[in-house]
């Protein structure tokens, strides 16, 4: 169970996204880590995935890791883009744990939506997207809460293809990104 007052002292926030306030809800009161979508869950992070890419003070004060994004390691962190805009319309970064830093959505809300389809997401050195084997996937217990709160609270159904949704926001970030992280860590 994840408590607001410890995740936004961890953070150094006062205040964090709505979204993400309501998504931790959700994850206490509704459902449980990894049930609503494969892979994922909210966690109180020490920063110490980003100080394996950095120490920096810049870098680790520009990035909020929130969440688990897979069964190995990998994790989201709402990256402070250097905008005006509330931490709610920052982009959000997955770090895999193999290497591979790559922009996957737009908005905490947008991630929020491609958790809807349910799926770990996959992240390569070049790549992240993600994947469902029709064979292989078996979809989370809760996933069917999660859609009904996703609709009730957003109006937002599942999504179909997550990784036009990845594409969307990598045209829009992926190269000021890049360039900002590339200040710390070398991507080439």
């Amino acid at each position: 169970m994840i408590n607001i007052t410890d995740f936004k002292q961890n953070l150094g926030l006062t205040e964090i996204p709505v979204e993400l306030e309501k998504l931790i809800y959700f994850q206490n009161n509704i459902s449980s880590f990894e049930n609503y979508s494969n892979g994922f869950g909210v966690f109180i992070d020490d920063k110490s995935g980003l100080r394996s890419w950095s120490e920096d003070a810049d870098f680790l004060n520009r990035l909020f890791p929130f969440a688990q994004a897979n069964g190995t390691g990998s994790f989201y962190a709402i990256w402070k883009d250097g905008t005006n805009n509330p931490l709610n319309q920052m982009p959000i970064v997955v770090f895999g744990d193999e290497g591979g830093v790559h922009v996957v959505a737009e908005n905490i809300l947008q991630l929020l939506h491609l958790l809807t389809y349910g799926t770990e997401i996959w992240v390569e050195y070049d790549q992240t997207y993600f994947y469902k084997d029709d064979n292989s996937y078996e979809e989370p217990e809760d996933l069917g809460e999660y859609l009904k709160w996703m609709k009730g609270d957003y109006n937002l159904g599942q999504v179909e293809e997550p990784d036009s949704l990845i594409k969307t926001a990598q045209e829009k970030y992926k190269e000021k990104f890049d360039k900002w992280f590339g200040q710390y860590f070398n991507v080439d």
